[in-house]
């Protein structure tokens, strides 16, 4: 597409204030906002909880213990972000989500934060696990 450029500033995303869940204000490659904090490392969100310890910050370095971490949060669903581009992970990491019944769906981390939110504005037992690639 001839004669368009792309704009790498950081994605805002704005929605209704609702201060009792952590929402994602902004996102740019390696930084997030959620409510009034910048986050830089990979990062557990969901409505009411912010786990910064989550380990992975490859894509490489994600294995099941880092599943189960997100799985004893108890959400309906994880929405797992890959960094700037669709990665999938092992069968057997997204096999440890199904047998506990939790939904799993993979996605940039773009997409993800842009799910996050309207899952959780929705009131869904969302988490989104995040890798700042």
């Amino acid at each position: 597409m001839a004669g368009r450029q792309r704009n790498h500033s950081a994605m805002k995303l704005s929605l209704d204030d609702n201060s009792s869940h952590n929402l994602i204000r902004a996102y740019t490659q390696g930084r997030l906002t959620v409510n009034e904090e910048t986050i830089t490392a990979s990062v557990i969100l969901t409505p009411d909880a912010v786990v910064h310890d989550w380990p992975p910050q490859h894509f490489e370095d994600l294995c099941v213990e880092h599943i189960e971490c997100i799985t004893q949060l108890q959400p309906e669903i994880i929405l797992l972000g890959t960094g700037a581009g669709l990665r999938f992970p092992s069968a057997e990491m997204m096999h440890h989500a199904l047998r506990k019944h939790i939904g799993i769906e993979v996605m940039d981390t773009a997409a993800a934060c842009r799910t996050y939110n309207i899952l959780c504005m929705e009131g869904r037992k969302v988490a989104a696990a995040l890798l700042m690639i």
